[in-house]
């Protein structure tokens, strides 16, 4: 082995690998970390139809490794048998020798040995289930999948290896009869709210936006069915254009069920037969993933209210496994909309799992031939996302199991700037930024640029986190660089604002929302400039989509415009709702009648009514009106800074690693309590904040800061400016 992997093999081994000083926690399917979440996310996306035609990613797709190397040393007071399972083909060694045939018992002798079991899958990942008394398996096991191993003409076996080891994935399966191929979404059955016949067409409605199996009970009869699925009412009752549908040939003699082999996402669905074919009724099974909520939001405002539940609703609608786009249309798992899904999920469902799960997916494996999804942003909301992880979790582990993968990305990214150091599309490049009508992606975009800065921050932070010393100090030169450029080049001291791109060398005069609210976040000094010339000014060509106006009423809530904010949600998402929307959508243009609501991409019923994009208030009202974010990763120190916004009153939790923060705010007092870290409470008041065991810090203008310390109450009074 090279020093380095020694070191490393030495210090885990010592660290976690000791079996018999402890009684272990319990066993775990295991694989290569990010395997299993590739394999599944190709059986998961490539379920997308279009009016029954199958309709595959638009991307490179990876598969896992088909031959897999399990390793583990123990230390033994006494001999240990061992129970067997594995996905695949194996054999199983124990200190080098190689074990009879593929043996599912096996006893470990007392004393210090090295288990290692090598699996070979096609199919599906190969993966191992290995339980005793105290050896089981779980992330503490090694695993690679280059055996770089040699013997010598008298068969020696080399002892100096370059292989690679990582520490083995897993996902909480812990049933051995259970593998992770068998792995499926929880199902429950709903029943539909109405009905109505027309002669041979029988249009169902189900109360909301809905994912799942349609159930067809009691059906008889020789002749056709079609269902049409629909969103809306519209798309249901238009045979020529429901994007999705189900064509059956029925020949059946006595009554039966029949349950649909693919889940769909409708509200409504038109079940038209040809010839004599009868049914009873129609119901559904709802497919879900079974993660509950930590996060919560209530306020005097009940339109409000309204707007929060349907954002958890469209969420959790989107949530299947990974966080996907939409669950009519695509069904994919997209880099930009899944960036927006994790920071939501921090302050609803704090599931780390579909987190890394998602990430693994997108990331895919070496080498490096696109862009992710084939779009240039979507590649740097994967390395923002990848920090965004860390700050709320503070999990380590998935940088270290990820550093190679981020620098094998960053250096594709690097090799495609172009001579000025600055990225534009290349072919093959897809520059997305939004769904804007006329938004140029010529030249060198400064919202790609911005985007690559950032990236270049995350590379130098996980460089620090991993012990790259030098990638981290290179990592931030570029970073820096980068920034000094972009504002050099883009910024226009006439317009107030950054520039929407550079062609041909020569800086536009077009000024665009995009770059300039995301400056916000690198404390651009001209940002108060910006709120007015860019982000209030009504002049500059508005966003129409969910998926911006996510950061636009971010960059606001940050510079303290809570107010205007609450405004803007109430206006655009309580638009949706008087609409009739029971999820949120791809895209809302309040000027826009009737049936237009639903046309997207050149096609009458095109567009998402259940965008996972659509539901950021989760995120806007957990962070910055119950203000609570963490400084310093996993909420080792964090701050609360309530705003109000011109509610009476707000209260909810945000969930941390540790359990929930507890908040209650009104224009008179404030009851915090929190189980995790050392916090800030940061308030506006006109007076001197009162309350037991606090010592409220004057910082100037009617500002105090209270410390919030683990497992206490407080309760505080003050008087809201």
């Amino acid at each position: 082995m090279t020093r380095k992997l020694i070191l490393f093999y030495i210090m885990f081994c010592a660290g976690i690998c000791s079996a018999g000083s402890a009684v272990a926690q319990q066993a775990q399917w295991i694989w290569y970390p990010g395997d299993y979440e590739i394999w599944l996310s190709n059986h998961f996306q490539n379920r997308r139809t279009e009016r029954g035609t199958f309709f595959p990613v638009f991307w490179k797709m990876d598969n896992h490794y088909v031959l897999m190397n399990f390793s583990k040393p123990v230390e033994l007071s006494q001999a240990e048998e061992l129970s067997v399972f594995a996905e695949g083909q194996y054999n199983v060694k124990v200190d080098g020798k190689m074990l009879e045939g593929m043996p599912s018992r096996v006893t470990i002798p007392a004393g210090k040995h090295n288990i290692n079991v090598k699996v070979f899958s096609q199919a599906v990942v190969p993966a191992i289930f290995i339980n005793g008394k105290t050896i089981k398996s779980d992330s503490s096991w090694l695993v690679t999948f280059e055996d770089k191993e040699w013997i010598d003409e008298t068969g020696k076996t080399s002892d100096i290896s370059a292989t690679k080891w990582l520490q083995a994935g897993s996902d909480n399966f812990t049933d051995p009869a259970q593998p992770p191929s068998a792995f499926k979404l929880p199902v429950k059955p709903v029943y539909a709210s109405s009905a109505q016949v027309n002669g041979a067409s029988r249009l169902v409605d189900f109360g909301r936006e809905t994912f799942g199996f349609v159930k067809l009970h009691g059906l008889q009869g020789t002749g056709k069915l079609t269902i049409y699925y629909g969103e809306s009412k519209e798309e249901a009752l238009s045979p020529q254009k429901a994007e999705t549908l189900d064509r059956l040939l029925i020949n059946i003699s006595n009554k039966v069920d029949s349950l649909m082999p693919l889940s769909k996402a409708f509200r409504f669905v038109n079940i038209v037969s040809e010839g004599e074919v009868k049914m009873d009724s129609v119901s559904m099974l709802y497919e879900y993933a079974d993660i509950p909520d930590k996060g919560s939001f209530s306020s005097s405002d009940e339109q409000l209210n309204q707007i929060y539940e349907v954002a958890k609703y469209t969420l959790h609608l989107c949530t299947r496994g990974f966080f996907i786009d939409g669950i009519k249309r695509d069904r994919w798992i997209w880099s930009g909309d899944a960036y927006q899904s994790n920071l939501m999920n921090y302050y609803l469902m704090n599931d780390n799992a579909t987190v890394t799960r998602t990430m693994y997916a997108l990331r895919g494996k070496d080498p490096v031939t696109s862009h992710i999804n084939t779009i240039m942003d979507y590649t740097f909301y994967w390395f923002m996302g990848i920090y965004d992880y860390y700050l709320y979790t503070g999990d380590k582990h998935f940088i270290r199991q990820n550093y190679d993968r981020m620098e094998s990305l960053i250096k594709y990214v690097m090799g495609r700037r172009n001579k000025d150091g600055l990225l534009q599309g290349l072919p093959g490049d897809w520059i997305f930024i939004d769904w804007a009508a006329g938004l140029s992606k010529e030249g060198e975009v400064s919202f790609e640029q911005l985007l690559f800065a950032r990236s270049l921050e995350t590379m130098s932070l996980c460089a620090e986190l991993v012990d790259d010393k030098d990638g981290a100090v290179r990592y931030r030169d570029l970073a820096n660089g980068l920034k000094e450029k972009l504002f050099n080049l883009y910024w226009n001291d006439k317009k107030k604002a950054l520039v929407h791109s550079r062609v041909n060398g020569q800086s536009t005069e077009t000024v665009t929302r995009y770059a300039n609210m995301f400056a916000i976040f690198f404390d651009l000094e001209q940002k108060m400039a910006v709120k007015s010339s860019v982000l209030l000014n009504n002049n500059i060509q508005k966003i129409t989509t969910p998926y911006m106006r996510f950061y636009e009423l971010e960059a606001l809530c940050a510079m303290g415009e809570q107010k205007y904010v609450l405004g803007e949600m109430k206006n655009y998402w309580g638009g949706m709702l008087k609409l009739g929307a029971t999820s949120f959508w791809e895209e809302y243009d309040p000027s826009k009648k009737e049936s237009e609501h639903y046309a997207m991409y050149g096609r009458d019923f095109g567009k998402s009514l259940c965008h996972a994009w659509g539901a950021s208030p989760i995120y806007l009202l957990g962070k910055y009106y119950l203000g609570v974010k963490p400084l310093t990763a996993g909420y080792e120190t964090y701050v609360i800074e309530p705003a109000l916004g011109g509610l009476q009153w707000m209260q909810g939790k945000v969930p941390t690693p540790k359990g929930e923060i507890e908040l209650f705010v009104s224009n008179k007092e404030i009851k915090v309590k929190s189980p995790v870290g050392n916090g800030i409470l940061k308030i506006s008041s006109k007076k001197k904040p009162g309350g037991q065991n606090i010592t409220p810090l004057a910082k100037g203008n009617n500002v105090y800061e209270i410390s919030i310390l683990p497992g206490r109450e407080y309760v505080i009074t003050y008087t809201a400016i």
